[in-house]
């Protein structure tokens, strides 16, 4: 009965077209917002912000920008850990090599550099589309692997590939703490949903949207393919650059090529798959489930094991994460295809009917 939007009226169109119409959402957010912000910082441990908050606020935002492309502009793409790489290293490389630059000019001029890589590698969108995108999306990986490793201007002729940033500021506030760079991630990750979710409902998603859904009739009506398709990879490819960019500085201090291989693409559409396709939502909960269920995994086999008196090694608990993962892929793609942010949408819908029969 709370959770009713009876009685809200609209006295204007602008007031009925808002992001959260209904006051509950509204002030839910404010409450999550306000937990995040200033009541984490005060309970959390410094594990948890290592382990799980940083991670999550960066993968959180990687997951927005695969989102955009796969899910509302419907394009395949394998290439998001290269697009993460393009990111760090381009913001590496402004941040070493121009004196005095400030850390977020850094950051964003390190995602305008993959933003003009993931246009690149999106030409081929305009000609291919399905399993042929997602192979050039692929190549686009490796050729990011390759230049890093043996293009060594981009990692200041470091023979090993590895680079590391310190003394990181802000405004003259260092960073250099957990709290402040959670704070920090936290923040970006909060302006960047707000803007993806301002776009989506924009001009510019319908525009993805009818790409995704039908491209024929989508260009039959006026919209054209070639700006709509590149313009989601140029907004995709500059939040997971972005994305990057804090994953290296903020989470990994100091990394190599490995640290954006493959793997990382993968893992970014799987959570993209399991948190729910064409969602701003879906893309933090899958993030949320990706971080956590190997921690929790890391925890619960082997308590499993010693119930049973079979001790279960790491490599074990490694394994039966990809198997756990891969099931639940197919779970989700057979039950449940919209993922964990249809079950909410339901739930909600469920709560507004409450306590009548659906």
């Amino acid at each position: 009965m709370f959770y009713r939007e009876n009685g809200q009226l609209k006295t204007s169109y602008r007031a009925d077209q808002q992001i959260f119409p209904i006051a509950q959402d509204r002030w839910a957010l404010l409450a999550i917002l306000l937990v995040a912000f200033v009541g984490v910082p005060w309970l959390a441990s410094d594990y948890m912000f290592r382990a799980i908050l940083i991670p999550f606020s960066i993968i959180s935002l990687a997951a927005l920008g695969v989102n955009i492309l796969v899910g509302y502009c419907g394009q395949i793409s394998l290439g998001s850990g290269a697009f993460m790489a393009v990111g760090a290293y381009g913001a590496y490389n402004f941040f070493e090599r121009v004196p005095g630059i400030p850390l977020i000019v850094a950051l964003v001029l390190g995602g305008v550099c993959a933003m003009l890589f993931g246009i690149l590698f999106g030409l081929p969108s305009l000609r291919v589309k399905g399993l042929y995108l997602a192979v050039t999306t692929l190549a686009a990986q490796f050729f990011a692997d390759w230049m890093f490793l043996r293009i060594k201007w981009f990692t200041l002729n470091n023979a090993s590939g590895s680079v590391a940033v310190s003394d990181l500021q802000i405004f003259g506030f260092g960073l250099n703490s957990e709290v402040r760079k959670y704070l920090f991630c936290l923040g970006v990750l909060a302006l960047m949903a707000l803007a993806a979710k301002n776009l989506v409902r924009g001009a510019i998603g319908r525009e993805w949207m009818a790409i995704r859904d039908m491209d024929v009739a989508a260009a039959v009506i006026g919209i054209r393919p070639m700006y709509a398709k590149l313009s989601a990879f140029a907004v995709s490819s500059f939040m997971i650059g972005v994305a990057g960019a804090l994953w290296g500085f903020f989470y990994l201090g100091a990394w190599e090529p490995a640290a954006f291989s493959v793997d990382q693409s993968f893992r970014l559409l799987f959570m993209v798959i399991i948190g729910g396709m064409g969602s701003i939502m879906g893309s933090f909960f899958g993030a949320a489930f990706i971080v956590l269920l190997p921690i929790a995994l890391t925890q619960f086999l082997p308590w499993l094991g010693s119930v049973f008196g079979t001790p279960i090694s790491t490599t074990a608990s490694s394994h039966a994460e990809l198997m756990i993962f891969g099931g639940l892929i197919v779970w989700f793609l057979i039950v449940e295809p919209h993922g964990l942010a249809k079950l909410w949408a339901t739930g909600k819908q469920k709560m507004r009917l409450w306590p009548f029969p659906h």
